[in-house]
């Protein structure tokens, strides 16, 4: 029977973890974010951010917030400059 790769749970997992990759907890995700421990609770319920359930305690892949920070840079705009006439 032909393999059909591997399966969801098992192409996420190789996703987002590492050998090198480390659980951060939610204050050390905040604090490496720039913002407050509120914010981070509110990705985890909002299921826009990757976590890892330990028992009662939430983790933070350190590989899902790389990933959810370049998800989320915003590129510069360019100004354009206005085509001025030769003047006269």
């Amino acid at each position: 029977m032909p393999s059909r790769g591997p399966s969801a749970p098992t192409a996420a997992r190789k996703e987002v973890s590492n050998e090198l990759d480390c659980l951060l907890t939610v204050d050390e995700a905040a604090e490496r974010l720039g913002t407050g421990v509120r914010f981070v609770r509110r990705l985890v319920a909002e299921r826009r951010i990757v976590f890892v359930k330990v028992g009662r305690h939430v983790r933070i892949a350190d590989s899902a917030l790389t990933a959810y920070i370049e998800a989320h840079t915003v590129q510069p705009a360019r100004r354009v400059r206005p085509s001025y006439g030769r003047a006269a």
